[in-house]
């Protein structure tokens, strides 16, 4: 596996290409988003999002979610009804992900055997470079084992997937575990700010919305700004 670590703005292009090349080529990159690191791998083929739910131990039942440059790329996945549009316009960008319809006929990668496209609209400099490069959406899972909480260093995400417990900085003795294995690049941008995971919001049925996950943004300001656009 290999580490970029990115310190300055100038450096992220770069980094950015390099996880763009990983995941046309079918690989997984741990990179930092608005809230936790998370594994990023091509939304839409089977093959890669099967590797991500391996590294995570999650089961197949529940669904992973994708960050999209903006709204008109979240289009092309999802139907997006006015009161998706009015929250996103409302509320924190990279924050809030949306659970809308997707649109018929998409049946691969994160939205394979469900009905649903599951997304959000990163504000962060590396996410937008990576999208702006690959030009899809990539997943945005959260970077951890599914029965363990995030942690907000690469050093220490290793150690979690891992099972090891190596020092803070040494990756050496987990790289050769199977589920680390499947890393194929780690953005490394150091130590990120604690952050709950975002507010996930099922607007499936525009007119029921539900808050299925109550995180970054509280469920009141969610509620607010739905009443707001009726």
């Amino acid at each position: 596996m290999e580490t970029i670590r990115i310190n300055a703005q100038e450096e992220i292009a770069g980094a950015a290409k390099k996880a763009a090349d990983v995941i046309r080529a079918g690989g997984v990159v741990l990179y930092p988003t608005d809230t936790l690191y998370g594994l990023g791998a091509d939304a839409f083929s089977d093959k890669a999002v099967e590797k991500v739910y391996a590294i995570k131990g999650r089961a197949d039942d529940k669904p992973i979610h994708a960050i999209v440059s903006d709204m008109a790329m979240a289009e092309e996945y999802g139907d997006i009804s006015h009161i998706t549009r009015q929250l996103a316009s409302r509320l924190p960008r990279g924050k809030l992900t949306f659970i809308v319809n997707k649109k018929e006929g998409l049946d691969a990668g994160i939205c394979r055997g469900i009905p649903t496209f599951g997304f959000r609209i990163p504000d962060n400099a590396f996410c937008a470079a990576l999208l702006e490069e690959l030009g899809t959406p990539v997943t945005a899972t959260s970077a951890n084992k599914s029965t363990e909480a995030p942690e907000r260093t690469v050093a220490a995400i290793l150690k979690q997937l891992s099972g090891d417990r190596p020092e803070p900085d040494s990756y050496a003795s987990v790289l050769q575990n199977t589920s680390i294995a499947k890393i194929d690049l780690a953005i490394d941008a150091g130590e990120l700010p604690e952050s709950q995971s975002s507010t996930v919001v099922d607007l499936s049925s525009p007119k029921n919305p539900v808050i299925l996950r109550e995180g970054a943004i509280e469920a009141a300001s969610v509620w607010n700004a739905i009443r707001a656009g009726y």
